[in-house]
């Protein structure tokens, strides 16, 4: 009776050790969200949601800031007020990153209806220089489209659209969106046959990685997640300080949307490590942001010769 019980015992356990070490050789596909990818552990549990501040190389660039409202106009409006320099939430700012509008800037009034957010601004907005003027006005629209259902933005300056900013003498058609693309760069013949992609690249500060859109007017018709794909695997990044971690040898080999799924099918230098299956998750974001900016899809499904291997949950700060 004992040596039968010792048995079952032995055989028990033996079939554990091989179960453990069968998820260990063959661990689970992992699924990434855009909307938590880091979590502050607080007694409220509240999250780092995403924001865009100027980074150290002048770009409008995308980082994590613990920052929450308890409704959306509270939410837009502490966005706004992160972007004052010298403002109240100035200390949440990470190293590296700045503020841009002007110390004395006001905020008369937030409104949201529909799709649509208006935010009125003391006149002191014009305090702005003249080459502050537009990545002060892409740093607003990425905030502020960022709250989830939001997509149009409309800039008023104590009551009255902004239409033009009198020391450059640009004109501006609202409302903004992100579709008016950030940190745009041209390589254009003909402006009547121009399309735009915003592609996310990485760039690195002292905490860490960070991700930096590039909006790109171009006369390249194709569609833009092969776009997306020769860009983040190009040998030669336009700016030195951008970066990819896509390996320049990965092909999307064919690619699928059905409904609000895109399907990427790549070769098998999408993997970081091929024995491991693992895909960096610089190049998970990279792609995946690009896609949230440039389709209008809840999920990136990571597939290597036809088999899924991890899949991007696209949300909006909630």
């Amino acid at each position: 009776m004992l040596r039968k019980f010792a048995y079952n015992k032995i055989f028990r356990t033996t079939g554990m050790l091989l179960l453990f070490l069968l998820l260990l050789l063959f661990p689970a596909s992992k699924e990434y969200s855009l909307e938590d990818d880091i979590t502050v552990k607080t007694s409220s549990n509240l999250k780092k949601n995403e924001v865009f501040l100027i980074d150290k190389n002048g770009y409008v660039a995308r980082c994590k800031v613990l920052i929450s409202g308890n409704t959306n106009e509270d939410y837009a409006t502490k966005l706004v007020e992160l972007l004052i320099i010298d403002g109240k939430y100035q200390e949440k700012i990470p190293n590296g990153f700045r503020a841009i509008l002007p110390t004395d800037v006001k905020i008369n009034d937030v409104s949201i209806n529909g799709d649509s957010i208006t935010i009125d601004l003391s006149k002191e907005f014009y305090e702005l220089s003249s080459p502050d003027v537009q990545r002060a006005i892409e740093a607003l629209t990425f905030n502020l489209t960022s709250i989830n259902g939001i997509t149009n933005l409309y800039i008023k300056i104590d009551g009255s659209l902004l239409k033009t900013f009198d020391k450059t003498g640009k004109n501006f058609v609202q409302p903004f969106t992100r579709k008016s693309g950030v940190n745009k760069t041209y390589d254009v013949t003909n402006y009547k046959d121009a399309s735009s992609v915003t592609v996310y690249y990485v760039s690195k500060s002292n905490n860490g990685y960070y991700y930096v859109p590039v909006t790109k007017i171009t006369n390249d018709n194709r569609d833009k997640i092969k776009i997306i794909i020769d860009e983040l695997t190009c040998s030669h990044i336009y700016e030195t300080n951008l970066m990819s971690f896509l390996n320049y040898n990965t092909k999307l080999l064919n690619y699928e949307l059905t409904d609000d799924v895109l399907t990427l099918n790549f070769n098998n230098f999408l993997f970081d490590d091929e024995n491991s299956k693992s895909i960096l998750e610089e190049v998970i974001y990279s792609i995946s942001l690009s896609v949230r900016d440039n389709y209008d899809v809840k999920e990136v499904i990571f597939t290597v010769d036809g088999k899924e291997i991890t899949k991007s949950v696209i949300k909006n700060i909630e």
